[in-house]
């Protein structure tokens, strides 16, 4: 049921009411929020997780697993606001000496606002609903307006309601959560002035087209969103050397996973030319079997993304057949080789994301044709580098470092750890800014910094006070406590 105008404007009203409360609740209020929505989800996983199944075919294993998850980001939110240090409080004493001479100022990060929440296909859980964004904008008192995903309505209206009802039970504000349907209804959202910042993952056509939305109002807001990503792999010949089989499973196994409908899956691989990698790689999925897609419309768009690179002269199918009936049968694997000296030539035609399990091999033939290949290669959340220890792989590392959010080192990207440390964001189209999506500072993206100058003491916040009633880690006179 898609939500009319009237509705949403009820809605988006009852959000910016709810703002202020929201903000004004301590952090102490704000986590219990989040722990009563991460222990009703808890005790409706099996419903949950059944709901889930009947819509997306992911499986039950995977869906408990991401419901704990889902939960367990909720609770470190708790804890990130919590520990204090994400207000990044700062104060500078008055310093009459000073040329010229200084106030007194105080500094820290208050909420946006009202939020809205665009839900990922591939995630309905960790990214749908109770996801991320939901959590890092509750955490910090912006009120969410949730716009559910089509591939899992039932399930989106379920899990809504669940994490409503935590949060009137918990004492949260009126009109801090709500569910919207329909495109009609996310355009809107996205150009409605109480929402303050939007949260999206999903494609780039659709995220680009609510990019510029946002960048078009009366009110310009942030957008940040996840759109696409290669996550490309770089192996070096002494890595093949040492290890090609457990690389050939290694990478077998992460491209495959879920489908391939991972936004960290490895869609390009770089491989050293002459080495029997491609074939081993070949053999090794020869009797991998289809596994069904999220929707309908990823289903149709898997083969049309095979068949296009198939149809290049400058392209090898490697594994598996390019000609599917995704919808009706599953996705299957396929692998595609090239030459690095081809990307160099056509990288608009070559470097496409396809989603679902595919992966593209690169070969190249030595260092430097290796890095004008990498120049070309857009954005990605993820890069992955195999070397073998006492390689100089430093100028690679560096060139990774820049086209990436995430660098790994003798590992996979699918599967993103959830903690202070993670960084789940790269350039552009990875992510439309510099911030993750995912662990604990993605709570920054729905903060500002406001500092206060020459505030009476009555009326700063309390994590500004002189005493740190809070006791919360300060920077002060440029010293951090």
């Amino acid at each position: 049921m898609e939500t009319v105008t009237q509705d949403l404007a009820t809605v988006t009203a009852a959000a910016r009411t709810a703002a202020g409360p929201a903000a004004a609740a301590t952090d102490a209020e704000r986590a219990g929020w989040l722990h009563a929505v991460a222990d009703a989800l808890d005790a409706n996983t099996a419903e949950l997780v059944a709901l889930a199944d009947a819509e997306t075919r992911l499986g039950p294993d995977r869906l408990t697993g991401e419901v704990a998850r889902t939960t367990g980001q909720l609770r470190l939110f708790a804890r990130v606001i919590t520990e204090g240090s994400y207000l990044e409080a700062v104060i500078e004493h008055a310093n009459p000496d000073s040329v010229p001479p200084s106030p007194d100022l105080r500094r820290m990060l208050r909420p946006l606002g009202p939020v809205a929440v665009f839900s990922a296909s591939n995630f309905p859980f960790a990214f749908s609903v109770a996801g991320g964004d939901t959590a890092s904008a509750l955490a910090v008192g912006c009120p969410v307006i949730v716009k559910a995903h089509s591939g899992h309505l039932e399930l989106s209206r379920r899990t809504a309601g669940i994490v409503a009802d935590a949060l009137a039970a918990a004492g949260a504000p009126d009109g801090i959560f709500a569910l919207v349907e329909g495109r009609a209804a996310g355009t809107a959202l996205v150009q409605d002035p109480a929402v303050q910042a939007v949260g999206f993952t999903g494609s780039i056509p659709g995220g680009r087209a609510l990019f510029d939305l946002a960048a078009a109002r009366p009110d310009p807001i942030p957008f940040y969103g996840e759109l696409g990503s290669l996550n490309p792999v770089v192996i070096t010949p002494a890595a093949i050397a040492a290890r090609g089989a457990e690389l050939v499973t290694g990478l077998a196994g992460s491209f495959t996973l879920g489908a391939g409908q991972f936004c960290t899956k490895p869609g390009l691989v770089f491989v050293p030319a002459g080495t029997s990698f491609g074939a081993d790689l070949a053999a090794a999925l020869s009797d991998a079997a289809p596994a069904p897609l999220l929707t309908d419309r990823i289903a149709r768009a898997y083969p049309q993304g095979l068949a296009a690179l198939a149809s290049r002269p400058d392209v090898v199918v490697l594994s598996g057949a390019t000609a599917q009936d995704a919808v009706a049968d599953g996705a299957a694997p396929v692998v595609f080789a090239t030459t690095a000296a081809n990307v160099i030539a056509r990288p608009a035609e070559l470097l496409e994301e396809c989603f679902g399990p595919t992966t593209l091999l690169v070969e190249y033939r030595d260092d430097a044709e290796l890095a004008a290949a990498l120049a070309l290669v857009p954005g990605s959340l993820t890069a992955t580098i195999h070397a073998e220890e006492g390689e100089d792989v430093g100028t690679l590392v560096a060139q990774l470092s820049g086209l990436a959010g995430r660098v790994l080192f003798a590992g996979w990207p699918t599967g993103v750890a959830v903690n202070w440390a993670q960084q789940h964001g790269g350039p552009w189209p990875a992510t439309t800014s510099l911030f993750t999506s995912v662990g604990a500072t993605a709570v920054r993206r729905f903060l500002r910094p406001v500092a206060y100058q020459d505030a009476p003491a009555a009326l700063l916040p309390a994590a500004l006070r002189e005493d740190n009633p809070l006791g919360i880690p300060r920077r002060v006179d440029g010293v951090l406590q």
